[in-house]
């Protein structure tokens, strides 16, 4: 074989090899690129939660936070003013497309629709959330509030 036909032959393995590479990096560029706008387009869905206050006035919160506390301390996401709520009572966390409600080791106990919690438990429109000793009710809507949630 000839001289020339061997640069020949390493010139278009170099180039095929390049040429591969560059098709490699593209395809996991567009990869990536659908995968941060599927991830983009994932929200967490808007909540509402409602509660009686200390002064008996039904009063109504809306997140859009993937996470929740309820609790006592003045910095809560919730704050529920009551001496049987513990300062970090409970937290409601958006994960796997779903709503979750788990007691953060409480004193009193977190219920459920008058279930205890004691592992992280899905939460749906509408359920009843009691922190403290049952005189804490907190009602979970997704988006706004319908007339028939109005009651805690």
């Amino acid at each position: 074989m000839s001289a020339p036909f061997l640069l020949f032959l390493r010139a278009a393995m170099t180039l095929s090899l390049y040429g591969f590479m560059v098709w490699a990096f593209l395809l996991l560029w567009r990869s990536l690129k659908t995968q941060s706008e599927l991830l983009r387009m994932r929200k967490t869905p808007p909540l509402a939660l409602s509660f009686i206050n200390s002064a008996g006035n039904l009063r109504t919160r809306h997140y859009r936070n993937p996470e929740i506390t309820l609790g006592r301390d003045p910095h809560s996401d919730l704050y529920l003013e009551n001496e049987t709520v513990s300062a970090q009572h409970a937290r409601l966390s958006y994960h796997h497309g779903q709503w979750w409600l788990e007691d953060l080791h409480s004193k009193n106990g977190t219920l459920l629709n008058d279930n205890d919690v004691t592992t992280a438990t899905i939460v749906v429109n509408n359920d009843k959330i009691c922190c403290g000793k049952a005189e804490v009710n907190v009602r979970f809507a997704l988006d706004d509030l319908s007339p028939n949630t109005r009651e805690i």
